[in-house]
């Protein structure tokens, strides 16, 4: 209840949920005696896969018997998921006091919600000076309030597509403008590792958009690549030599590109010692929250009885590609039932779906009063030829769907979405 208390007065701080500028931050981080430079950090900075990127890190490390803190946003069931100290998830006495400490310093001074558990991790982290810090950030990354940090041991870019283009003037929404925003303005004087993306062409501009920086380049096929071997084994190559790995227990082949720039980005960093065995074991121990994550035991699954049930949090045209093409290779049924914000590119989103649903079922985001009404949602996707339906309920959602043997659920649209059912259930 004291945790929840002090969240809602940080939230009210700022008018605005976003507000891109690095001059709040850095004012209250001064205040704290700037803590974020005595912190090694590992910044991760893409569109798509930065969670999965992050937890392929964090269970390497663990196999590896190396201390990190963690940074994540935003969190799917609560606020304790975005502070990992000394590798385990702060606890709400921790934190409600941790945040209590640090809005006192603030002494009320405008700052928006982001920018505020920003400045919060760092100060908590210099509790474990020694360990690394994995920093994932926000929304793009020249104005975001992780973009203050000066001793990076190496920056990750993960897959970069179109999102949150509602924050970009009209003119600027393009590709071009999102690299821009998100990898010119990286740590010099460190290494870059760049995943796999959707195409030739988004890597080229990456390349060009990084090339002055002065950090080493590690780069998708230029400087590591991987594959997949018929006989359910992956393989990994880079200029330390060649890896025989088995596929990890997160689904989907695009998650592929995740886990592989996590261990290009772990090899590259002199200061820590990382054995093949880690990673062998790791890759194959990564606690993964709502990413195609599959619902076994609950209400939820009491009522598709032997189906199966799985939630996603895509939310963006980059993710529904990825997660289009993994329901591609099931060969039964697929049912969707999807929630969505606002501010999202929802037809784009559901275009990448077409021919690939048995059914597809809007509903609302429960607690989320910026998420789109199911029955505006439904008029705006009716063009793409899908079985559309819409309810008030998840559980509504759920129990209209005929089921046959083998078919499947997916629940999507939104991380809040994934939240809201992973705490019903």
């Amino acid at each position: 209840m004291k945790l929840q208390k002090i969240v809602e007065r940080l939230q009210k701080l700022h008018p605005k949920e976003i507000d891109l500028s690095l001059d709040r931050i850095q004012n209250l981080c001064k205040k704290l005696d700037n803590p974020q430079d005595n912190l090694n950090c590992i910044s991760v900075i893409g569109t798509n896969g930065k969670y999965s990127t992050i937890q392929t890190m964090r269970a390497i490390l663990e196999e590896a018997n190396i201390n990190y803190n963690a940074y994540t946003s935003p969190h799917v069931q609560k606020i304790n998921e975005r502070f990992v100290y000394n590798n385990k998830e702060i606890d709400d006495v921790s934190l409600a006091n941790l945040l209590n400490e640090v809005e006192e310093i603030n002494n009320n001074e405008p700052i928006t919600f982001f920018e505020i558990l920003t400045a919060a991790f760092f100060y908590g982290a210099n509790k474990f000076k020694k360990n690394i810090n994995i920093v994932e950030t926000g929304l793009f990354h020249r104005f975001d309030a992780t973009n203050i940090l000066k001793k990076n041991l190496i920056s990750i870019i993960t897959a970069i597509g179109l999102d949150h283009l509602d924050w970009l003037p009209k003119n600027e929404r393009t590709i071009d403008k999102i690299i821009y925003e998100k990898t010119s303005s990286l740590c010099p004087n460190t290494k870059i590792v760049v995943s796999n993306q959707e195409n030739d062409e988004i890597l080229k501009k990456i390349k060009k958009s990084i090339e002055k920086n002065n950090s080493k380049k590690i780069i998708f096929k230029d400087n590591y690549n991987y594959l997949k071997a018929e006989n359910n084994f992956l393989y990994y190559e880079d200029e330390k030599g060649n890896l025989k790995l088995p596929y990890p227990n997160l689904l989907g082949d695009f998650q592929l590109s995740n886990i592989f720039v996590a261990i290009s980005a772990l090899r590259n960093i002199p200061t820590i010692n990382i054995s093949d065995k880690n990673i062998f074991n790791g890759i194959t121990k990564i606690k993964s929250i709502a990413r195609l994550q599959e619902i076994t035991e609950g209400k939820l699954k009491n009522l598709v009885k032997n189906n199966k049930i799985f939630v996603d949090g895509s939310h963006n045209p980059l993710g529904a590609k990825a997660l289009s093409k993994y329901l591609s290779s099931l060969n039964c049924n697929k049912h969707m039932i999807l929630g969505m914000m606002k501010n999202k590119n929802h037809e784009e989103y559901i275009k990448m779906f077409k021919g690939n649903l048995t059914s597809l079922t809007t509903i609302d985001i429960p607690n989320q009063k910026n998420s789109i009404n199911k029955d505006v949602l439904k008029n705006k996707i009716s063009n793409y030829g899908l079985n559309l339906h819409s309810k008030t309920t998840i559980q509504d959602a759920i129990t209209s769907i005929k089921l046959k043997e083998d078919d499947i659920i997916i629940i999507t649209g939104s991380l809040y979405l994934a939240g809201e059912i992973l705490n019903l259930n």
